[in-house]
């Protein structure tokens, strides 16, 4: 059976215009070269037509993009060899600078990423690298998101996530460390033993100023005393406190 001519015709522009349709995502956009040209806006999402080999399309993702930085050997200010990864996250912005404006936008942010973490970190000490690490985030990402906008690429965040320090940089910090914590330790003390000896010394004045606190004292010494273990205790009773009872037992003369 043959197939007329117009039918075939008809056949065959139904399968280009159905190869031609194309279905985006609701992140995704279209770039669309045009006999070579660009054409003015990204097209999506939902479906696109692209008539090849007159068109040409490039997807782009407007998801955010987690990069992973690797390891980076830096040398800090203070001359301390050290091993940086960090983590970048950003998005395309604009899907047309993206395409245009760099050849492959992933991994030139990826190599711009690695170029600045050495050279911002290698401007800063190691107690600043591992104390101040929001704000070197922050001016990494300023510097990032700057270099980027040319291409259309917003980075909206840059975290340090480790700090590999020698094995000989790690032990002199661990008894740094325990130095510090025995200084404290000895602060403490002092300060105690300080208080201590002026409670003591303001009692020395009490007792002092008062000859029968003292013996209230002794007394109740003796009482915790034997109020810890039945016993007897045998104990030469003050010539003062036998005057106090005398005073306290006989009635007042006329």
């Amino acid at each position: 059976m043959m197939i007329a001519p117009g039918a075939l015709f008809l056949v065959l522009i139904a399968l280009y215009v159905i190869s031609s349709i194309k279905i985006l995502r609701e992140y995704e956009r279209a770039v669309i070269f045009r006999l070579g040209k660009l054409l003015p806006n990204p097209k999506g999402p939902g479906i696109v037509l692209v008539f090849a080999p007159i068109d040409r399309m490039v997807r782009v993702s407007l998801r955010t993009v987690v990069l992973d930085v690797p390891p980076q050997d830096i040398i800090t200010r203070d001359n301390v060899s050290v091993k940086v990864n960090a983590v970048v996250y950003f998005r395309v912005m604009d899907p047309s600078k993206a395409i245009v404006e760099v050849e492959n936008f992933l991994y030139a942010t990826s190599q711009l990423a690695q170029t600045t973490l050495r050279s911002v970190l290698g401007q800063a000490e190691l107690d600043d690298l591992l104390a101040q690490r929001e704000r070197l985030n922050q001016q990494l990402q300023q510097i990032l998101d700057h270099q980027t906008d040319p291409w259309g690429v917003k980075v909206s965040s840059v975290e340090v996530k480790h700090v590999d320090l020698p094995q000989d940089m790690q032990r002199a910090m661990a008894r740094q460390a325990e130095a510090e914590r025995e200084k404290r330790a000895k602060i403490i003390h002092a300060e105690g033993e300080l208080i201590a000896s002026e409670k003591l010394s303001q009692a020395a004045g009490v007792m002092h100023t008062e000859p029968l606190a003292i013996t209230l004292r002794y007394l109740q010494t003796l009482t915790e005393i034997s109020a810890e273990k039945n016993s007897t205790i045998i104990f030469p009773l003050p010539i003062d406190l036998l005057q106090m009872l005398r005073n306290a037992v006989e009635p007042p003369k006329a």
